[in-house]
Protein backbone atom coordinates (compact mmCIF):
# COMPACT_ATOMS: atom_id res chain seq x y z
CA UNK A 1 0.00 0.00 0.00
CA UNK A 2 1.17 3.21 -1.05
CA UNK A 3 2.17 5.69 1.56
CA UNK A 4 -0.62 8.14 0.72
CA UNK A 5 -3.64 5.63 0.99
CA UNK A 6 -1.65 4.35 4.45
CA UNK A 7 -2.21 8.21 5.19
CA UNK A 8 -5.60 8.51 4.57
CA UNK A 9 -6.66 4.99 6.07
CA UNK A 10 -4.61 6.47 9.77
CA UNK A 11 -6.63 9.34 9.12
CA UNK A 12 -9.78 7.89 9.21
CA UNK A 13 -8.51 5.09 11.86
CA UNK A 14 -7.61 7.83 14.31
CA UNK A 15 -11.46 8.15 14.82
CA UNK A 16 -12.06 4.90 16.28
CA UNK A 17 -9.53 4.91 19.03
CA UNK A 18 -11.80 3.74 22.03
CA UNK A 19 -9.39 6.40 24.21
CA UNK A 20 -8.78 9.83 23.87
CA UNK A 21 -5.14 10.20 24.03
CA UNK A 22 -3.65 13.31 26.03
CA UNK A 23 -3.25 16.72 24.97
CA UNK A 24 0.91 16.55 23.68
CA UNK A 25 -0.54 13.66 21.45
CA UNK A 26 -3.42 15.37 19.97
CA UNK A 27 -1.29 18.32 18.81
CA UNK A 28 1.35 15.76 17.33
CA UNK A 29 -1.32 14.53 15.38
CA UNK A 30 -2.70 17.65 14.72
CA UNK A 31 0.62 18.94 13.47
CA UNK A 32 2.03 15.79 11.61
CA UNK A 33 -0.97 15.65 9.54
CA UNK A 34 -1.24 19.50 8.39
CA UNK A 35 2.67 19.44 7.79
CA UNK A 36 1.86 16.40 5.47
CA UNK A 37 -1.81 17.99 4.02
CA UNK A 38 -0.63 21.74 3.69
CA UNK A 39 3.42 21.98 4.33
CA UNK A 40 5.20 24.45 6.45
CA UNK A 41 2.87 26.60 8.68
CA UNK A 42 1.53 29.67 6.51
CA UNK A 43 -0.80 31.24 8.63
CA UNK A 44 -1.03 34.44 10.90
CA UNK A 45 -0.02 33.56 14.44
CA UNK A 46 -2.87 33.71 16.41
CA UNK A 47 -3.69 36.06 19.28
CA UNK A 48 -2.19 35.06 23.02
CA UNK A 49 -4.93 34.99 24.27
CA UNK A 50 -6.51 32.19 21.96
CA UNK A 51 -4.79 29.60 23.91
CA UNK A 52 -5.97 26.45 21.40
CA UNK A 53 -4.99 27.82 18.26
CA UNK A 54 -1.79 29.41 19.78
CA UNK A 55 -1.11 25.85 20.93
CA UNK A 56 -2.05 24.23 17.57
CA UNK A 57 0.06 26.98 15.46
CA UNK A 58 3.30 26.09 17.60
CA UNK A 59 2.67 22.34 17.52
CA UNK A 60 2.33 22.94 13.17
CA UNK A 61 5.57 25.40 13.60
CA UNK A 62 7.68 22.69 15.50
CA UNK A 63 7.32 20.75 11.94
CA UNK A 64 8.50 23.40 9.81
CA UNK A 65 10.87 21.89 7.38
CA UNK A 66 9.64 18.12 7.59
CA UNK A 67 8.80 17.11 3.92
CA UNK A 68 5.60 15.99 3.11
CA UNK A 69 6.63 12.30 2.75
CA UNK A 70 8.44 12.19 6.13
CA UNK A 71 4.93 13.86 8.52
CA UNK A 72 3.29 11.02 6.71
CA UNK A 73 5.16 8.40 7.21
CA UNK A 74 5.15 9.84 11.30
CA UNK A 75 1.50 10.47 11.44
CA UNK A 76 0.79 6.40 10.03
CA UNK A 77 3.43 5.66 13.02
CA UNK A 78 2.18 7.58 15.74
CA UNK A 79 -1.79 6.22 14.61
CA UNK A 80 -0.70 2.53 14.17
CA UNK A 81 1.11 2.77 17.67
CA UNK A 82 -2.54 4.42 19.47
CA UNK A 83 -4.44 2.01 17.74
CA UNK A 84 -2.23 -0.97 18.79
CA UNK A 85 -2.44 0.09 22.64
CA UNK A 86 -6.38 0.69 22.66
Amino acid sequence: MSLEKQFEQASKDVHTLTERPGNDVLLNLYSLHKQASVGDVNADEPGRFDFIAKAKYNAWATKKGLSREDAMQQYVDLVNSLLASN
